[in-house]
């Protein structure tokens, strides 16, 4: 189609008439778009195929639609001004060969003058409002400030200022260029500016020289600090030769008249390359902008990838000016950077939770108090391991998750029941503890606090007996002596004098002083109860010690067989046997545990099978800071009332006075250590005693 059109064409002007006549202006219009239509077309496909050839990776498609889109925009508004404008000359062609294109010619340097005095008071007054605003703007920001480029630019655009710059005058008088802007090569504005600087120190405001290359003005901006703004306007340079180029018209005219219709076959000629020219760099343009416009894109997109699978750390590189990518770029880059800003900030926060929660966890560990949380259902959603002994031992390792009902239903019974605080018992195996609990309010369900108050209120009752054996013992012991003395003066001076009932008389009298030294013996335990003596500490043999008192119940005591077994201190033996105490109050303890034990013994054997053969075992071992005597019977076993075993004044025998295990309990607390019962294998009592190797230096250790 393309071909038939140019042949058309040239066979309509290779057989038009000779005399210099004009063709139709239809003809040539249709001749023009016929031409015009196919090629580009032509041009539109070509572009679009190049478009495809060099679009690839997700925005391809874009890359294609931007190119194809500036094709069509560019395409269809040249078509339609080149097929306008072929009609408008054709149309137009008689006014040009008019006696009034002369007289238009005419006029042209009168209106070229008018037009360049019109710029030249236009480019002064520009120049004027803009060096005040320039001080305006240098008063609040300096020139190496990021936004000053901007701000300049936009003063000079606003004001249709082809180019600007920003002048200093230095104090040998000379000037050197601040700042400039679309400064062109052949331009050198320290010149000018250098030969306006007398008649500015004159008091002028502006001043102002026009060439037929552009305009240029000169202002101060600031005269003190020697500032001065250089403007200068060459879009409007080509209308300063109007009245030179209306002369050669008017030479020219007659010539154009004898060529009219060669001059209207190379207008259509020159349209068609023009417009084809613009079609193609239209789509060259759609080409490269679509090249520089995806490209980041496609970065854009890759760059979001990587940071959508964690590389927060990425930024892009590249086009960071005021456009729309540059914009975005930056937009990404400040994301990306806060980003992993705030990533760092939560790991350091999940870091510092990390430590808390395990420096928490440390201390609840660390306390001897029982801590568990518990949902709004009461099942436990954290337990320390004090709490976890307490309720339900050591050799069950996770309570997370159970019914607190289960583990302590008394404690479940005071949370269910809405109280604060309260003191509860527990079994804890064959021990009954008493705990003090407080609860709290958590939020999402409750915290729940307790503490083992057993010795505590032991303790209690054993001051409160101490107090009481004290008052006793002072109000019994008083009267004991004078009762025995006269008692027996009774016997010695009246004895003689009764002859009647003298056995009798005996027998009371023996009555009253075998009853006097009972209540001796009585009123001594008591002041032993209420007065311990304060231990004198000495490195003593431990073994020793024990075998001691093991003789001498062996003695007392054949019927029972007794063994002792010390394996434990075999290790580095003679230094583990060595214990700091108080000789005689350690003995007083073991003789105290194993004459309990023998007791229990022979009470069995009076109700026992005729095999029963009563047995006290001692067991001793050591470490480097305890020492451990451990004494088991085969006796009666423990009292149903085992909790209060350490009472001061509990006790199941008829002639016990309750105070053997407390005074016990005491002396082995005195010297840190601990005191322990057990129900043996063998159905009778096992008495555990942990003594501290130095007492004194377990005192000054910190808890």
């Amino acid at each position: 189609m393309l071909m038939l059109a140019l042949w058309a064409t040239w066979f309509a002007f290779s057989n038009a008439p000779t005399d210099g006549e004009l063709l139709p202006s239809m003809q040539v219009s249709t001749l023009l778009m016929a031409t015009l239509v196919p090629a580009m077309a032509l041009l539109v496909l070509i572009g679009r195929r190049l478009a495809l050839r060099r679009a690839a990776g997700s925005t391809a498609r874009l890359h294609v639609r931007l190119v194809f889109f500036f094709s069509i925009i560019a395409a269809i508004p040249t078509l339609l001004v080149a097929g306008f404008a072929a009609f408008l000359f054709q149309s137009g062609v008689n006014f040009w060969f008019s006696d009034d294109s002369r007289g238009l010619m005419e006029n042209a340097n009168e209106l070229a003058q008018n037009y360049y005095d019109q710029n030249q008071r236009n480019v002064e007054q520009q120049t004027v409002a803009m060096a005040g605003d320039m001080l305006f703007i240098l008063e609040r920001i300096s020139i190496a400030d990021e936004r000053f480029p901007d701000r300049y630019a936009f003063q000079a655009q606003a004001r249709e200022i082809s180019e600007s710059a920003v002048l200093q005058r230095l104090d040998d008088g000379t000037l050197r260029t601040a700042a400039i802007m679309n400064l062109m090569e052949d331009n050198s504005p320290l010149e000018f500016s250098e030969r306006a600087l007398e008649q500015l120190d004159q008091g002028e405001l502006v001043v102002v020289q026009g060439s037929p290359d552009r305009i240029v003005a000169v202002a101060p901006i600031d005269r003190e600090s020697g500032i001065y703004l250089y403007n200068a306007r060459t879009p409007e340079a080509a209308s300063f030769n109007y009245w030179e180029k209306a002369q050669s018209v008017t030479s020219s005219y007659d010539a154009l008249t004898r060529n009219a219709r060669a001059l209207q076959l190379r207008f259509n000629m020159a349209l068609v390359a023009v417009s084809l020219l613009l079609v193609g760099l239209a789509i060259w343009f759609a080409l490269r902008f679509a090249d520089r416009q995806v490209e980041p894109l496609t970065d854009l997109v890759g760059a979001a990838r990587k940071v959508g699978q964690g590389n927060f750390a990425l930024r892009v590189e590249g086009r960071t000016g005021a456009d729309e990518i540059g914009l975005l770029n930056r937009a990404f880059n400040r994301m990306t950077a806060q980003l992993e800003k705030q990533t760092d900030a939560l790991v350091n926060a999940n870091r510092q939770i990390d430590d808390r929660r395990m420096f928490t966890e440390a201390v609840l560990e660390s306390v001897t108090a029982g801590v568990i949380s518990v949902d709004s259902e009461s099942r436990v959603t954290l337990m320390n391991s004090s709490a976890q002994e307490f309720l339900a031992g050591e050799e069950v390792k996770d309570l997370v998750g159970s019914s607190l009902d289960e583990l302590s239903p008394e404690i479940c019974a005071l949370l269910s029941a809405g109280q604060e605080s309260g003191i509860v018992t527990h079994a804890k195996g064959a021990e009954l503890l008493t705990l003090a609990v407080k609860i709290a309010p958590g939020t999402s369900g409750y915290v729940i606090t307790f503490e083992d108050i057993t010795r505590q209120l032991l303790d209690q009752r054993q001051a409160a007996w101490s107090d009481v054996a004290r008052r006793i013992a002072h109000e019994i012991k008083n009267p004991l002596t004078p009762i025995q003395l006269a008692t027996e003066r009774l016997k010695r001076r009246y004895r003689k004098q009764i002859e009647s009932d003298g056995e009798l008389f005996d027998e009371l009298t023996n009555t009253i002083v075998r009853q006097v030294g009972d209540l001796r013996k009585m009123v001594d335990e008591f002041s032993s109860f209420a007065r311990l003596p304060k231990p004198v500490f000495r490195n003593e043999d431990a073994l020793d010690l024990v075998r001691q008192s093991l003789f001498l119940q062996e003695v007392a005591h054949p019927q029972v067989n007794f063994s002792l077994s010390h394996d434990g201190l075999k290790h580095n033996d003679e230094v583990h046997k060595i214990i700091n105490c108080d000789r005689h109050q350690v003995g007083q303890a073991m003789t105290n545990v194993l004459k309990n034990a023998v007791e229990a013994v022979e009470t069995r054997l009076t109700n026992a099978e005729p095999d029963y053969r009563g047995r006290v075992a001692v067991e001793m071992s050591a470490d480097d800071h305890m020492l451990t005597i451990a004494i088991e019977d085969n006796g009666i076993g423990l009292p149903q009332e085992r909790e209060r075993i350490l009472e001061p004044y509990m006790t199941t025998r008829e002639k016990g006075t309750g105070l053997g295990l407390a005074i016990v309990n005491k002396i082995v607390d005195e010297h840190g250590g601990d005191m322990s019962f057990a129900a043996a294998d063998s159905g009778g009592t096992r008495v555990v005693m942990r003594f501290a190797r130095d007492p004194q230096i377990a005192e000054s250790e910190p808890v």
